[in-house]
């Protein structure tokens, strides 16, 4: 944890932004202690439009996404989230975010549940905990799935 001031902590999310799974969460961490948020969607193109323009993305959609939630997080934490629309593949957003606005301490991931969660197929959660943060993930079912520490 960062002991120059309050945890940065980075959201990850696109569907389940502004889930009451999610919002429980960061008011539970938000709880822990002093941290600051960052919310980060992807820019995950919708299917025709990624038809038409493979490298184009859908930053209507993930401005959406954003709009509707900052202001949900917000009162579950009692203080301003930042937002960010990242690369459309979600590594690669957290790895850009890290680089461009880090460093972070944690991340909190909120996905579909695993049923359907491409995310949790692909094993994200395990990938994200490689770059070096500590990861918690929050499904929309409302279960915490813990990652192991890769060190």
């Amino acid at each position: 944890m960062n002991s120059l001031g309050p945890a940065r902590i980075l959201i990850l999310a696109h569907r389940t932004a502004a889930t009451p799974v999610l919002l429980d969460a960061v008011r539970l961490r938000a709880e822990e202690g002093a941290c600051e948020f960052t919310l980060l969607v992807p820019n995950v193109p919708l299917a025709l439009r990624r038809m038409e323009d493979p490298e184009g993305g859908a930053d209507s959609e993930a401005q959406m996404i954003l709009d509707l939630a900052l202001p949900l997080l917000e009162d579950a934490c009692g203080q301003p989230v930042t937002g960010l629309v990242g690369d459309p593949n979600p590594l690669s957003a957290v790895a850009d975010a890290i680089n461009r606005h880090g460093p972070y301490d944690e991340v909190i991931l909120s996905t579909l549940p695993r049923r359907v969660s491409r995310w949790l197929r692909t094993n994200l959660p395990s990938k994200i905990a490689g770059l070096g943060l500590p990861v918690t993930t929050v499904t929309a079912a409302g279960r915490r799935i813990p990652v192991p520490d890769p060190r």
